[in-house]
């Protein structure tokens, strides 16, 4: 295996090679350039690359073209015309049409193997960026985690996590004398929010099997790397969805991969597309959480590439870090496009031959202006470089195609059938299952206790007259507060009342909109 990725062609009429090399690619990397620049291109050639090396590569299929992946490319195939010559003209002799390995994910399980992850192991954190709660809000669901862990109860679906909420909002009293104030109103938004959510389409993300890490690190039996594919066309309506979930990947990946220093080649490659949408309004312990994961999991052997149209749409903290960069053109029309197209140049090497302001700028389709970390990780001086051409079909497979590579996938069957095994939900049924019964068994019991003599006093004392108006005397005081598992249980109880019905009615009306 070569420990080098050639990019493409640089210098004076593109004679000079440019490689990636593979100790420096768990450096992190940039991919960035206005729309229609060629970045889907050389993510093509870099994922192509990896797997050449025997490096596992995961990526997001935001557009639908990067399926061509698992198929060869032809020289017939209309995309690949302009590429016809571009081979030549860098020097790129070995250069040959191949199909990669490839998998399939999908959050919906519709274009890839199901991708599922439980609500404990999203964690509070990721799960109050998802669904935008305030810091209050934040409050309330970390009190939520710390009762599951506290009384043994599972959160693995989202419907675990609404059945909690709903007993800690009536229970709000007794545990704000330990946790701090719990507004239930603070509560009712949280279950909103779990609701749009849920309406997007998380229900397929939170779940059992949850997707297994070594599963996204294999290699084929021709030791290649398994590039895996998560279709994100459909997830891209969902935009937090997809930047939390790419988030909540990477977070799991730097907590349970061990340390290995610098290896000669990375454990796993993640590419990170529209990564401007993990950054837009993030909360700051957001963002310092990224720049941790970036700083820290390049010892666990893993490169995180960013790829946006404009690197402004990366703080500065983690922009630093992107060792390995190809920047294809980006537009200035105004000021602000001035300033940060002279501020992009800045964060290179600079090259005596031509200004990287102005070369950003010219930059034609195909074309970018590199950068790769050399020996000692140093930069390379800037270079203006012609991308080679990929050995993949460029465009998307049928869905023939992709059907067919999804049955030959070692994951095929593994993840398909969702499972629900015990848990909060099933647990908090089986409490209010059993308080009921307890106390339809007491009230049988004081009946039975009850004397025909002590029935007939209590009779007699009882008043039948009518006329009275209003109350002489104070209500009576309710009875000593429940105790926890009776009032969990009946908490549960009335909302699973009051939400069967709602639910056969959303059955129908779903069949009525079905087909919208």
């Amino acid at each position: 295996m070569t420990q080098d990725i050639f990019i493409g062609g640089g210098g004076e009429n593109y004679a000079t090679q440019q490689f990636l090399d593979l100790g420096y690619a768990n450096r992190h990397g940039l991919i960035a350039g206005a729309t229609g620049t060629g970045k889907t291109v050389t993510l093509q050639i870099l994922a192509e690359g990896f797997s050449a090396a025997g490096v596992p590569v995961f990526l997001s299929d935001v557009k639908g073209d990067l399926s061509g992946l698992a198929k060869s490319g032809s020289a017939d195939h209309k995309l690949h015309g302009p590429f016809t010559s571009r081979a030549d003209t860098i020097g790129f002799d070995s250069f040959a049409y191949d199909a990669f390995p490839v998998t399939f994910w999908d959050l919906f399980g519709k274009q890839g193997h199901p991708v599922r992850t439980t609500v404990s192991e999203m964690g509070p954190l990721l799960l109050s960026q998802l669904l935008g709660l305030t810091e209050a809000q934040e409050g309330i669901l970390n009190i939520a985690f710390r009762v599951a862990d506290e009384d043994g109860l599972p959160l693995l679906d989202l419907k675990d996590l609404q059945a909690l909420l709903v007993w800690i909002g009536q229970n709000a009293k007794e545990l704000a004398l330990r946790y701090g104030n719990v507004s239930s109103a603070s509560v009712g938004a949280i279950q909103r929010r779990l609701l749009v959510l849920e309406n997007q389409g998380a229900n397929d993300l939170f779940g059992e099997p949850a997707l297994a890490l070594d599963d996204l690190m294999r290699c084929s039996e021709d030791g290649r790397g398994v590039i895996n594919i998560l279709a994100a066309d459909q997830l891209m309506g969902s935009p937090k969805l997809y930047a939390t979930f790419l988030l909540w990947l990477l977070s799991e990946l730097f907590e349970e991969l061990p340390e290995v220093g610098d290896p000669d080649k990375p454990k796993l490659v993640f590419f990170f597309d529209e990564a401007h949408l993990l950054f837009d309004d993030a909360p700051k312990a957001l963002v310092d959480k990224v720049e941790q994961v970036a700083r820290l999991i390049r010892s666990k052997g893993v490169g995180v590439y960013f790829i946006t149209q404009n690197p402004a749409d990366v703080p500065d903290d983690i922009l630093g870090q992107l060792g390995n960069r190809v920047q294809h053109a980006l537009r200035a029309f105004t000021a602000k496009d001035r300033k940060e197209l002279r501020m992009a140049a800045e964060t290179y090497r600079e090259n005596p031959r031509f200004d990287t302001e102005e070369a950003i700028r010219e930059v034609g389709v195909g074309e970018a202006v590199t950068s790769f970390l050399q020996k000692k990780g140093v930069p390379g001086i800037v270079e203006r470089t012609l991308i080679r051409p990929p050995s993949s079909q460029l465009g998307p497979i049928t869905t023939m195609e992709r059907t067919e590579v999804m049955a030959a996938s070692p994951m095929s069957g593994k993840y398909d059938t969702r499972l629900d095994r015990n848990s909060a939900f099933e647990i908090l049924q089986k409490r209010a299952e059993q308080a009921a019964k307890e106390a339809a068994d007491a009230e049988e019991k004081a009946e039975a206790a009850e004397t025909p003599a002590l029935r007939e006093f209590n009779s007699a004392r009882r008043y039948a007259g009518k006329g009275v108006t209003r109350s002489t005397s104070r209500r009576p005081q309710r009875k000593s507060q429940e105790g926890f598992g009776t009032a969990m249980a009946n908490v549960v109880m009335k909302e699973l009342k009051g939400t069967t019905g709602r639910r056969i009615v959303r059955g129908i009306l779903g069949g009525l909109f079905k087909g919208r």
